[in-house]
This record gives C-alpha cells, sequence and structure tokens, in this order.
C-alpha cells in the first residue's frame, strides 16, 4: 500500500467517525439513547409512536397482490440463511481455533431490536427481524471470510472490486510475488492479534 493510498483509507476512517457522531445526534433529536445495546425513547415519543401504528386490517387493505404473493419467497430465504449461519459458526469454531485466529463475536453483527418500535404492527415487527436476521448474517460470514481471506490469500484482485471487506484496502496488490512470500506470515500474525496489516514502507 503506498503513503497516498494509506492517506485516503485514514480519511475513510475518520469520516466514518464523523458520520457516526452525526448519526448519534440524530437520534438525541429523534428522542431516543442506546443503553445497554438497547434503544430506549423518552415517554412522550414512545405514546406518539403506539398512535402511529397501523393495525392489521388497514395494513394487509394497502397491502398489494405483488407483495402477498412475493413474501413467502422472500421468507423462504430463512432456511438458507439459518443453515449458513449455523455452518459458518462451526466452521470458525474449528478452524479458527486450528489457526488461532481469533473469532467473529456473531452477536456484533447480528442486531434484533426493531421489534421494539412501537410504531410498528406484528408484521412489520416481523419484517424488520427477518430484515436484521438476514443482513446479520451475511455480515457475520463476511467478517469470518474476511479473515480466512486474510489468512490464507491477502491479496487484492486484478479487477474492481464492488464493495470490499475493511481488510481488502491493506491486502497486498496483485503481481506483487515477493511482497506475498515476504509478509503472508506478518499478515497471519496480525490476523491473530486482531490488529490490520501494517502498510510496507
Amino acid at each position: 500500500m503506498t503513503q497516498r493510498m494509506k492517506e485516503i483509507a485514514d480519511q475513510i476512517v475518520g469520516l466514518q467517525a464523523e458520520l457516526d457522531r452525526e448519526i448519534e445526534r440524530r437520534r438525541r433529536a429523534l428522542g431516543w439513547t442506546l443503553s445497554e445495546k438497547i434503544g430506549e425513547f423518552e415517554m412522550g415519543v414512545a405514546v406518539r409512536h403506539r398512535r402511529l401504528r397501523l393495525d392489521l386490517v388497514k395494513f394487509f387493505g394497502r397491502t398489494s397482490l405483488a407483495v402477498a404473493l412475493t413474501a413467502p419467497v422472500i421468507y423462504s430465504l430463512i432456511i438458507p440463511l439459518v443453515i449458513v449461519d449455523v455452518w459458518v459458526s462451526a466452521y470458525q469454531a474449528i478452524c479458527f481455533r486450528a489457526y488461532g485466529i481469533p473469532r467473529v463475536r456473531r452477536r456484533d453483527y447480528i442486531a434484533l431490536d426493531r421489534d421494539r418500535l412501537g410504531y410498528l404492527n406484528v408484521i412489520e415487527r416481523l419484517n424488520c427481524t427477518f430484515c436484521g436476521y438476514a443482513n446479520g448474517v451475511i455480515a457475520y460470514v463476511r467478517e469470518v471470510a474476511s479473515r480466512t481471506e486474510q489468512y490464507w490469500c491477502p491479496i487484492k484482485h486484478a479487477v474492481k472490486v464492488t464493495d470490499p471487506h475493511r481488510r481488502y484496502y491493506e491486502f497486498l496488490e496483485f503481481g506483487d510475488a515477493e511482497g506475498y512470500r515476504a509478509r503472508l506470515n506478518d499478515f497471519r500474525a496480525r490476523l491473530r492479534d486482531d490488529t490490520p496489516p501494517a502498510a510496507p514502507h
């Protein structure tokens, strides 16, 4: 990684921190805080939310035929998602332990908290729970895969990759054979310490 690439990566990290601060300001403006990883609303806000809940008769009255027909297809994804969730959890429990790689904490990726929103009816809560689980499993699997990639093949692709994982930017350049042979053990050691790989000087 060149010095300029490192500077850009540092700017991205800085912008993410700034975005997080802005999101926190918006949360306070909406009247809620995060306590023990649970979103809590002020009493007046919670009452207003319950008033905005759409009862099931109105909800189903507004549901299009396309939504009703495709809902079973969407929810059928729960089967492969659960299988992948269980399989990847078993994979990292066995392989990461064998390689000395810190395991990914599943709970850091799967957030199921939207069911506490008073303005959602039971169907909307179910939808939100499904989406939270689905996207959480995918993020969890991605982190497990990124640690696996850093251990076995920390090399960038020749082609542009859309939205690569956070570890990818530090990987070796495509075609850097000497760097691969010289630094593979460094990538593995840093992974065991759970620190991102350092750019070469």
